[in-house]
């Protein structure tokens, strides 16, 4: 199965970016770009190879704090935005 990518800005966060790769429907691995590396490596490490859409049920609305969101949320928001563009290359 083809390895598909997307490069994802996220808004709100310490992290600014958020480089994901996925295999079919699998995380095939996740790089952060700014924020906690340490909290964000175990993220990384702890997703690798799980189902994108159990990776956004469980992430999706985590918050940071007093903020709206976190890189948590945001990346599930990343995933989302993958699953919405892969389908729509398939509807085509």
């Amino acid at each position: 199965m083809a390895l598909k990518s997307i490069q994802y800005k996220t808004e709100g966060t310490c992290c600014g970016l958020i480089n994901v790769v996925t295999e079919g429907t699998k995380i095939y691995d996740v790089e952060f770009i700014g924020g906690c590396m340490g909290n964000l490596e175990g993220i990384r490490q702890l997703i690798k190879g799980m189902e994108t859409d159990d990776v956004i049920k469980r992430l999706k609305g985590i918050k940071c704090g007093s903020k709206q969101t976190s890189c948590p949320d945001q990346l599930a928001k990343c995933l989302m935005e993958l699953k919405l563009k892969t389908e729509q290359e398939v509807t085509k």
